[in-house]
């Protein structure tokens, strides 16, 4: 038995639609519409256009039509659309990247003990009190995370995806439900919430107006999958056994390890990690480190410079000349940032300051897969680098380098292999858990392998040490 299905990807910059098709010793990949997500400013405020990403994913389905086998939907944490008494968005959602949340988190207590979240400014829980007082969330009945609104508004049915649901930081991540009582201590209305489902669950059929715009035949199901992206590009970890690190790279880099259980202790707090939920049953252990945003954002600067270039100019640069700290909170808005990494750095060339930035990233990746496993006891043998990053060699190289362990790049698709993977077991299409599932990925899929240079106790790894050092000066 093989099955068609469509791998609904929406990504911080870019969203698109994948067909995958699947069997037994089957895996192919076929990439139908990609559509721009681009945030747009209204005064003072930063939101997501969100009916020009729902139009995009119409138009994909359209594409990858007219017979499908089911449809999944993934996409970025956070954010989110407020509905009314009758299931009306009251208003483009606010982008995560908007100052509104800027001191929040100070002058707001969420227990970590309950939620395992890293405190980050972004996190819906103090959106939601950025948000208090306002007309429209005074309006409001009801919550929806943008997978979740995406697949509101293609079938009807209002849930909360728990992968994505644990991001929050209102979700008890230990038992897998809402914490009302977050919640209420941070002023937030319960009653906001829908009900959770765990990836593989049917939540309906594609109404019939979303076939007769997407021009599909048949009754074809919504499945919920890992909705967010992390989770289902984890999924897409080609992994063999449970020694692995990952890094999910994207807009942002996604660094951890998986486990059975969530780590709330104290150190765990400290460090800042968090306990997001993933599929089966397992946790996603990880921080999130900036990511190539930084890289991104410079190429905005630089209309008229080839990345390939770039890389190439970079790679020529003497290493650790000049690196930043990937998680200072400085580098989180858009706007000039060669100009702000050159203040942070003292880097000035374009191709240094793209070395510096892709050093840094390196050192932070080097850095939280060290503090994972020793808070987590999870020892690990490998490093496994998936999404937009497995395609810069430089990075990936750059990684091995500071982690001083092999690394593993690919596929650049974890997200919507995932995805798709999790719809066709739904489906009985395949079978078995996530090791039968990463199985069926390193038979099928390209990957590259990144050893490290230097052993533990060369020159190499002294200067990663020395270079994370100067950043951490003044401990961690």
């Amino acid at each position: 038995m093989s099955v068609r299905v469509a791998a609904v990807d929406l990504g911080a910059s870019s969203g698109r639609v994948v067909v995958a098709e699947i069997g037994p010793d089957r895996l192919e990949l076929t990439e139908v519409h990609r559509f721009p997500n681009i945030p747009v400013r209204v005064r003072d405020t930063l939101h997501w256009d969100v009916l020009g990403l729902y139009r995009g994913v119409l138009d994909g389905l359209r594409a990858a039509g007219p017979h499908l086998d089911a449809v999944g939907v993934d996409g970025w944490a956070v954010d989110h659309g407020l509905l009314d008494a009758s299931g009306a968005l009251l208003g483009n959602p606010v982008h995560y990247r908007d100052a509104r949340t800027d001191g929040v988190p100070e002058r707001v207590p969420v227990p970590y003990a309950v939620t395992g979240v890293q405190v980050l400014p972004i996190n819906t829980v103090y959106q939601l009190v950025a948000a208090a007082g306002t007309p429209q969330l005074a309006a409001a009945r009801q919550l929806l995370l943008i997978p979740d609104l995406m697949a509101y508004w293609l079938t009807g049915a209002r849930v909360a995806e728990v992968t994505n649901a644990s991001t929050t930081g209102l979700l008890d991540v230990a038992a897998r439900r809402w914490a009302p009582g977050v919640m209420t201590g941070a002023g937030i209305d319960p009653a906001l919430f829908p009900p959770l489902v765990e990836p593989g669950e049917r939540l309906g059929a594609l109404a019939p107006q979303v076939l007769a715009e997407a021009g599909l035949d048949g009754d074809v199901p919504l499945i919920a999958v890992g909705s967010h992206d992390t989770a289902s590009a984890v999924v897409g970890v080609p992994a063999d056994g449970e020694r692995f690190a990952f890094v999910a790279t994207g807009t942002w880099s996604l660094v951890g390890v998986e486990l059975t259980a969530p780590v709330l202790t104290e150190a765990s707090r400290a460090a800042n990690f968090s306990n997001e939920l993933g599929v089966d049953g397992t946790v996603r252990y990880l921080r999130n480190v900036m990511g190539l945003w930084l890289l991104q954002e410079c190429l905005r600067e630089w209309p008229d410079a080839e990345l390939d270039d770039l890389l190439a100019a970079a790679a020529r640069e003497p290493g650790l000349a000049a690196v930043v700290d990937a998680g200072d909170p400085a580098f989180l808005a858009p706007g000039n940032m060669p100009a702000r990494i050159t203040a942070a750095s003292g880097a000035t060339s374009r191709a240094g300051i793209v070395r510096c930035i892709l050093d840094s990233l390196a050192l932070a990746h080097r850095r939280t897969v060290r503090e994972a496993v020793a808070l987590s006891g999870r020892d690990v043998d490998v490093v496994h680098v998936v999404g937009g990053g497995a395609r810069n060699a430089l990075l990936c190289r750059l990684t091995a380098d500071a982690c001083g362990l092999p690394v593993i790049a690919g596929p650049v698709e974890a997200a919507a292999l995932g995805n798709a993977l999790v719809q066709a077991r739904a489906l009985g299409a395949v079978a078995g858990g996530l090791g039968e599932l990463r199985a069926l990925i390193r038979r099928t899929q390209p990957l590259t392998r990144y050893e490290p240079r230097g052993s533990a106790t060369s020159g190499e790894a002294a200067a990663w040490d020395a270079a994370d050092a100067h950043l951490h000066r003044d401990g961690p």
